[in-house]
């Protein structure tokens, strides 16, 4: 079998529209892509109050103009003010706008139920993944022999696994169980570790929480679980909880990492090494396009902490933009606020609109022989598994591809749906999954499944 090489999915996407601004006939009239965590792509709504703080930071007349409510434009003044030269066209410190880090790290205290944080340990970044990418950089020493390795959950964000590799390291399958609504067990990294004797030598265990792409949300039972394993394997701790905004299920509730640990109390609260990350690019806000997270580092060596201070100095600073959008996400309009009636209701619509679709897609797609999901708890996904029948798995060998890409193709070839083969996440060997956004309008949503719904009847008719 060929190398895989999904790329070629969203190149078909990109001719297939193509062809449907040039007016060929298709059995449907637009492409449906919830391929990419992009919810404004998936057609969902900026926060008002997000882009007009950002519009009259990028033009100051706005500030003295009666055209904005009056806390935007003196939030917009304030940002400013905290800009040099009071614009968002000069750099900022390396770590970011020094009042903006304290209001992130104000923020985290708030969170975490009162755990301090310290301003110090914060850095803003072009990206959560641009942060993770530096601070594996510190981890992952390329000349190392055995190789250093990494710990990753399966299924996993494939660009971390493409990032441990490109620097250099070994990446170490841990499995979530997919039966037990993904949940993680203590057991499966004793395994983990175990299988990298003689491979590599593991120096970090990388977590998703909430999950991408599988949507659990690990309990705090689970994260102390984690929290001793890594302790007990002197483990590097790399927590991403990107989408901590997002939780659909009725019971269950984000903590972060750090508040977990600070509440197990010394010794673990003082030595266990951990780096959050954070993203204006997923939960209500969505601006994927600006570029914006952070990091927050906890129980570092002091030598390490200047290593990456120096490796986050390459690029001088983040995107002013990016930095506004992260103080408006970890400090939003409040009650009183003449701007909160309206953030309120913008918010609470994508939040109905979540729980919404994923309640909608669990319904649908176990409703479909050869479907399986489980309930979405959290995240920006649907993971299904998809249980091919002999003739279609034979079809794709035939193919030279992969089952679920051969699925996902043919989806987009017949139903114009675009969505990602399960594979490149990494689950279990032998099982095939779709994945797909799930923050997206409600009658996108209601579409998709309609298409997808007629499309696998069929399907699955032609291969039995």
């Amino acid at each position: 079998m060929k190398k895989l090489d999904y790329t070629v999915l969203t190149r078909r996407a990109n001719q297939i529209k193509e062809e449907l601004r040039q007016e060929l006939r298709k059995p449907y009239k637009q492409v449906i892509d919830l391929y990419w965590g992009d919810p404004h792509a998936a057609g969902v709504k900026p926060l008002s109050f997000v882009r007009q703080v950002l519009a009259a930071c990028l033009y100051p007349d706005l500030v003295n103009s009666n055209t904005l409510p009056v806390d935007v434009r003196q939030r917009a003044q304030r940002l400013l003010g905290e800009c040099a030269g009071g614009s968002v066209g000069s750099y900022t410190a390396t770590a970011g706008i020094p009042e903006i880090v304290h209001r992130i790290s104000e923020f985290i205290t708030k969170r975490d139920g009162g755990a301090p944080s310290d301003p110090e340990n914060i850095y803003i970044s072009p990206g959560s993944q641009w942060a993770l990418r530096n601070i594996l950089k510190v981890l992952v020493n390329s000349q190392a022999s055995p190789r250093t390795g990494v710990l990753t959950p399966g299924p996993c964000y494939p660009l971390t696994n493409f990032t441990i590799k490109g620097l250099g390291g070994v990446t170490v399958p841990y499995y979530l169980s997919e039966e037990q609504g993904w949940e993680l067990h203590v057991g499966e990294l004793h395994r983990a570790l175990d299988s990298a004797k003689g491979l590599c030598n593991p120096v970090a265990l990388y977590v998703i929480n909430p999950g991408n792409p599988a949507g659990y949300v690990q309990s705090r039972k689970t994260m102390q679980e984690v929290i001793r394993f890594a302790s007990e394997k002197r483990l590097f701790l790399l927590a991403d909880e990107v989408y901590q905004e997002c939780v659909h299920g009725e019971k269950s509730e984000f903590l972060s990492y750090k508040r977990v640990l600070s509440e197990m109390g010394p010794p673990l609260s003082d030595t266990v090494e951990l780096a959050s990350f954070h993203s204006a690019s997923k939960g209500f806000m969505g601006e994927c396009g600006l570029r914006g997270g952070y990091v927050e580092l906890v129980n570092l060596d002091p030598d390490v902490m200047k290593c990456i201070y120096k490796l986050f100095s390459t690029d001088t600073c983040a995107p002013v933009l990016s930095q506004i959008a992260l103080d408006l996400m970890t400090d939003p309009p409040q009650p009183g606020d003449p701007s909160y009636p309206l953030y309120s209701e913008e918010t609470q619509h994508i939040k109905t609109m979540m729980v919404h679709n994923v309640k909608r897609v669990f319904e649908v797609l176990n409703s479909l022989p050869g479907f399986s999901c489980k309930p979405v708890e959290g995240g920006g996904f649907a993971f299904p598994r998809l249980h091919l029948p002999p003739k279609a798995i034979q079809k794709a060998k035939e193919m030279e591809m992969e089952p679920d890409l051969f699925y996902c193709m043919t989806l987009l070839e017949e139903a114009g749906v675009l969505v990602k083969p399960g594979m490149e996440n990494g689950p279990k060997e032998g099982t095939h999954h779709i994945r797909f956004c799930i923050i997206t309008p409600d009658d996108t949503m209601e579409e998709m499944l309609s298409r997808l719904s007629s499309f696998h009847t069929q399907f699955m008719k032609d291969f039995s």
